[in-house]
């Protein structure tokens, strides 16, 4: 093919170029077929704005930072506030974290240039005090914010636990004053107190849905209430039970309150060796679910065998269920006789006594029951074939160890495999290792 004596070498010409040849843009493709390739005449800087966008979008923040020096008008579009609604906030110390962390020239841009764009805010931290200081030192620059969606991450305990209160309240209080239309917050394991939950209500309590504040020791039952009786939209809640009231549960039951969707409870020891818990009455459990009929509670524990007792024995609505330590034959048992709206459980470990009877309980009276999991415990196979019968092909998730089935002279685990798929509906096999 003759193309005038014109020849392109990785986007550059050499000499014997015709007149008009010169007058095109160079490849950024790095291609040899002139003009018929779009490629070899585009002008990359004079792109619209919303292609350049486009591509933005795609590429990482350092990718993002390199492509803004090809042009000006490269370099304006990486500001565009829509580039700018979601930051995640990485902080480290290099001798202590293998996380990257957010260059601070990049930070001190952001604060300066994109304060009031931000809506979609996360701060992943390390274990260090000086990464969670540091984190509370961003927040209080943000004077302008108009975030709609705050997350603080420990990658690692203490972190946050390490600021100290006024430093974090303070930083706290600079983004639930000046957002006025914050809808998620997520706090876990900080030094979050009343008063700073009093402030946030006060400026967010027409905006927000979702608040996850398990591990924040300074938050008493009396501050967790004024969200309950302020924030009438609320969605999501997430809490320790040493802060779970009656006196909450009738606050989320009000009329005035629309219906929540999640109430997620972590049930932990809070001081070693302790066995007393308090008890929720059936009362307050009714009018939550006659107020949100739908609600799913989702209870996490992680307690020892001697601080059970005060659950379970009256009904309770509880939806889902995770065991993180051990729990004995008689927990269970109450749990198939007073969790009729069990849709979830996972037993991570029970003893060496097996669970026949009380997983036939919970399939006879747990009717909405889905999933189960299984890890350190043990049933027989004829008992885990008899409790699958029951459930039928409504178990959409069944993660049970291989090492806790127990052949009999009925089953061997080959066997056991076939019996369990066609109950299913479906091939099923134990697993190897745990999948929740």
């Amino acid at each position: 093919m003759k193309r005038a004596g014109q020849k392109m070498v990785a986007g550059t010409e050499v000499p014997g170029t015709s007149q008009t040849s010169k007058k095109q843009k160079t490849s950024l493709c790095g291609s040899g077929f002139g003009e018929s390739d779009p490629c070899t005449s585009m002008d990359w800087g004079s792109l619209p704005h919303h292609v350049i966008l486009r591509v933005f979008q795609f590429l990482t923040l350092v990718d993002r930072a390199r492509a803004s020096s090809v042009c000006r008008r490269w370099n304006e579009v990486f500001h565009i506030p829509d580039l700018w609604r979601r930051f995640e906030f990485e902080l480290s110390q290099p001798a202590t974290s293998y996380l990257k962390s957010t260059h601070p020239d990049l930070i001190q841009q952001i604060i300066k240039r994109h304060a009031d764009h931000l809506q979609y805010v996360s701060f992943k931290v390390d274990s260090s005090t000086e990464s969670a200081e540091a984190a509370c030192d961003i927040l209080s620059q943000l004077v302008n914010c108009s975030i709609k969606t705050l997350g603080l991450i420990s990658t690692a305990k203490p972190s946050f636990m390490n600021v100290s209160k006024a430093h974090f309240a303070s930083a706290l209080t600079v983004v639930f004053v000046n957002s006025k239309s914050l809808s998620s917050i997520k706090i876990d394991d900080t030094p979050l107190d009343d008063p700073s939950l009093k402030v946030l209500v006060a400026n967010n309590s027409d905006t927000l849905k979702l608040l996850k504040m398990s591990s924040c020791p300074h938050v008493s039952p009396a501050g967790i209430l004024c969200v309950a009786d302020q924030c009438h939209g609320l969605k999501e809640l997430a809490l320790n039970y040493y802060i779970l009231s009656d006196e909450l549960l009738l606050a989320l039951s009000s009329e005035k309150h629309v219906d929540l969707e999640h109430l997620r409870i972590d049930v932990v020891s809070e001081n070693p060796g302790q066995v007393q818990f308090h008890t929720i009455k059936k009362q307050s459990w009714d009018a939550l679910v006659k107020h949100s009929p739908k609600v799913n509670i989702v209870m996490y524990f992680f307690l020892y065998e001697d601080e059970f007792d005060a659950f379970f024995r009256e009904e309770t609505p509880v939806t889902h269920l995770y065991f993180g330590r051990a729990v004995s034959k008689a927990m269970l048992g109450r749990i198939g006789m007073n969790c009729p709206r069990l849709i979830e459980l996972v037993v991570c470990a029970n003893g060496l006594q097996p669970l026949d009877d009380e997983l036939i309980q919970i399939a006879e009276r747990c009717k909405n029951l889905t999933a189960m999991g299984l890890g350190e415990c043990e049933v027989t196979c004829r008992g885990f074939i008899e409790f699958v019968k029951m459930c039928g092909g409504r178990l959409t998730q069944l993660s049970i160890m291989e090492e806790v089935l127990i052949p009999d002279s009925d089953y061997s685990l080959d066997r056991l495999h076939l019996e369990v798929s066609k109950h299913l509906g479906r091939m099923w096999f134990p697993d190897m290792m745990p999948t929740w």
